[in-house]
């Protein structure tokens, strides 16, 4: 009976001293996440960024070797390379963009069968032969190239970096009150935990989109290339996807059918571009 006595203080005990941890680790987290404030120069928005520009640069370098080598490398068609950094330097030379201090590259990929783009922190900036591919015009191109250089501009990589952490270090708090070693079934409560983490982050991620969305239009608008044809890239996307989108609640990209509504308003709306 002693004994029984003795495992259940020390297991109040432990389960107390948990409870400490994950609140100081939550508390240090949120501290961290709040605490590092940055005004955005381009946009004007206040950031939660925990990395200077120097280091987006830096990374965004270090990684576009391998992210490239992930889609079959660089595509070998001189002409189609030098379209694209004509008409992205454009976009860079015309807009905001052109007054940061990132240094932007363009890059296409010789993937002939993934649809897609995207934007390394700190201006490397990727499409794939497959997307190159279906479009029909420069103004197109240049939709597709300014919504990546938007996500850049927006810091959106260096904000996800600081979510990221700010999620890691709360859902382990989560996980460090949740789990108990003598009940085995807390641990479906810990992976739960770490779930929900998840998709909050895949909300983000879906907001900033629809902003990359609007700095795409006001960057084609500054050099000259047509609004609209950010539509026909929804458009190019939408028919790529074979008619079966993802569910938009479990996708980082919302559905290209809900995006065209977001663009009609950023087009009638060009007086609210930085």
């Amino acid at each position: 009976m002693f004994s029984n006595r003795r495992r259940s203080t020390r297991g109040r005990s432990s389960g107390i001293s948990r409870i400490i941890l994950a609140l100081a680790v939550a508390a240090i987290s949120l501290f961290t996440y709040y605490t590092a404030r940055v005004e955005n120069p381009i946009t004007g928005e206040t950031q939660h960024i925990n990395i200077t520009v120097d280091q987006e640069i830096a990374l965004g370098i270090e990684a576009a070797p391998q992210l490239a080598q992930q889609f079959g490398g660089l595509d070998p068609d001189p002409q189609a390379q030098n379209l694209i950094d004509a008409v992205g330097q454009r976009l860079v030379r015309e807009s905001p963009a052109g007054r940061s201090d990132y240094q932007f590259d363009f890059h296409l990929l010789a993937d002939d069968q993934t649809v897609n783009a995207f934007a390394l922190p700190g201006g490397q900036v990727f499409i794939t032969a497959a997307l190159f591919d279906r479009l029909q015009n420069e103004d197109q191109l240049a939709g597709v190239l300014a919504h990546e250089i938007g996500h850049v501009i927006g810091r959106h990589s260096a904000e996800q970096i600081a979510r990221q952490q700010l999620t890691e270090g709360l859902t382990g708090a989560a996980v460090i009150a949740a789990y108990d070693p003598d009940n085995p079934s807390s641990a479906q409560r810990a992976q739960m935990a770490i779930l929900v983490g998840q998709l909050i982050n895949m909300r983000y991620g879906r907001d900033d989109e629809i902003e990359s969305d609007f700095f795409g239009v006001c960057f084609l608008n500054d050099a000259g290339y047509d609004p609209a044809a950010m539509e026909d890239v929804m458009r190019i996307l939408a028919e790529a996807s074979g008619g079966q989108p993802s569910p938009e609640f479990f996708s980082t990209h919302p559905n290209p059918e809900n995006r065209i509504e977001n663009i009609r308003w950023a087009v009638d709306n060009l007086q609210e571009c930085p």
